[in-house]
């Protein structure tokens, strides 16, 4: 039986520390959120922010999918290749649909970073994303509800959680969840499901392309402040100004720029590039 297409926010599953690896070609792997989202795949639908092509030899594209909580890592090398030929063509930003695998990397023991194999990836509309934002909403929430009846329980157990009437996968994966991670703070994933909901307030894809187009202005900036110890921020934020950006736009674009990691601070209060 093909596994199903979890819809999770990016700021749940960059949250997953926990993993359950296979025995086995044949035996799946899962990546179990804080929630009890138990993952072999996901479907997300956002905003695709951007693309590169990190292998020296052949292609591997590394892209970013932006949603209201956070950005997810897809990665697409040469058995991918649907994914890879859309990548390698695709306009920044645009809204995209994705499914794919839940994969893992571990560079050492206790840390855990997490991204996405893709099987499709397809450009879609604003209606469709803001339809996904919705259900996904509603699978977080009732993963909360689950984990508050679970949270009653000494111990947790999924038997209990399936005759108060939830899903099995839920119920499995709440209790694997309780088991593996210490406090789960579920007030902060209703915090996620509020910043997703007040997109329909705030998040158009045209501010991301005036984001995008001063994140390459900024960029310039920083290389050209940094010198050796680095651009004080406001230093970097009235250069922007200089140059005709508004302030919180040229900050939207520095904090831009450090999440996707081509911008860091190698000492409080200074940015360089990386």
């Amino acid at each position: 039986m093909r596994e199903p297409a979890w819809r999770v926010f990016a700021g749940e599953y960059n949250d997953s520390t926990h993993v359950i690896k296979g025995e086995g070609e044949k035996t799946p792997s899962y990546v179990v959120t804080p929630l009890g989202a138990k993952i072999n795949r996901l479907f997300v639908v956002g905003v695709l922010t951007d693309v590169e092509n990190v292998s020296h030899e052949g292609e591997m594209w590394r892209a970013h999918v932006s949603d209201p909580t956070g950005i997810y890592t897809v990665y697409a090398g040469q058995y991918q290749s649907g994914p890879s030929a859309f990548l390698s063509n695709a306009e920044t930003p645009s809204y995209v649909a994705v499914v794919g695998k839940a994969r893992v990397y571990e560079p050492e023991e206790g840390t855990v970073f997490v991204s996405i194999r893709p099987e499709m990836i397809k450009e879609v509309d604003s209606s469709l994303r803001d339809y996904w934002i919705v259900e996904t909403c509603k699978h977080t929430y009732g993963r909360m509800e689950a984990m508050r009846e679970a949270m009653k329980m000494n111990p947790p157990s999924a038997y209990k959680l399936k005759e108060l009437g939830y899903p099995p996968l839920v119920a499995e994966g709440v209790a694997e969840a309780l088991s593996a991670y210490e406090n789960v703070d579920i007030e902060h994933y209703m915090f996620l499901i509020r910043e997703a909901l007040s997109h329909f307030e705030t998040g158009k894809i045209e501010y991301m392309k005036e984001v995008d187009e001063a994140e390459k202005k900024v960029l310039e900036i920083v290389k050209k402040c940094e010198g050796e110890e680095g651009a004080l921020w406001d230093e970097i934020v009235d250069s922007g100004e200089k140059e005709g950006m508004e302030r919180n736009l040229v900050e939207e674009a520095l904090a831009s720029l450090m999440d996707k990691g081509m911008v860091y601070e190698p000492i409080l209060g200074k940015l360089k590039t990386t």
